[in-house]
């Protein structure tokens, strides 16, 4: 799995599709001014910066990397649903899953304590607006998901933490089969799942240019905005 990046998690090309939709200044943002400032604090919770003090076999930290994915479903749902232009069972995913995933956010945080880390600011652009774009993001991330928790589950020390982990991970494993199903995929395609490791789940996650260092500026203005 040493070659795992964008291209091999994303084969249909869902993500980079979407991401390259975005504004240019939104793509660089993370990357602007060497790392530093608003940028870094927000992806600091994924393991992109300060990789020294994370200590990223820390329980603590597993789970906060594993909040921020949390974060990007959570918010990708919720933006789909509130800009309310998905029909059919498109519409009906962003409802029932997204709910699930800010369920997720919560059990997170308060596992977590002071220590959670803040939520992040995303712009999705139009895949959230866009039915089939919306479904083959929605596999991309569940498979993601999927197998990042997959990566981290033995690295976790505290039986409290790998409880919390666990009941998350056969979850977000159900997404990954009903998500691939509503999308004409094989819900099961290979009789063996292997995990993925952080630094590669990271590598997919920056690769998008989903999360951004400034306010989200998702297709439509419209309120309400998720608020975590």
């Amino acid at each position: 799995m040493s070659d795992l990046d964008l291209s091999t998690m994303d084969r249909d090309g869902a993500l980079r599709e979407a991401a390259a939709g975005l504004p240019a200044s939104t793509r660089r943002a993370f990357l602007a001014s060497a790392g530093i400032g608003a940028g870094a604090a927000l992806l600091g919770g994924l393991g992109l910066v300060d990789a020294a003090s994370a200590k990223q076999n820390n329980d603590v930290s597993i789970l906060n990397y594993a909040l921020t994915l949390e974060y990007v479903q959570a918010t990708f749902y919720t933006e789909a649903e509130h800009m309310g232009a998905l029909k059919g069972v498109a519409a009906r995913a962003a409802a029932q899953i997204g709910a699930v995933e800010r369920a997720h956010v919560t059990a997170l945080r308060n596992a977590l304590g002071s220590k959670a880390v803040a939520r992040p600011s995303f712009d999705f652009g139009n895949v959230v607006a866009d039915g089939d774009a919306f479904l083959r993001t929605a596999v991309a991330f569940e498979d993601l998901a999927t197998a990042a928790y997959k990566g981290q589950l033995p690295l976790l020390k505290a039986q409290a933490y790998l409880a919390a982990a666990l009941s998350i991970h056969s979850v977000e494993a159900r997404h990954a089969a009903w998500i691939r199903y509503l999308a004409a995929q094989t819900p099961a395609a290979n009789a063996v799942d292997l995990p993925i490791s952080r630094g590669e789940a990271e590598r997919i996650v920056k690769s998008t240019g989903f999360i951004v260092a400034a306010s989200p500026s998702t297709a439509s203005q419209r309120s309400p905005r998720f608020t975590g």
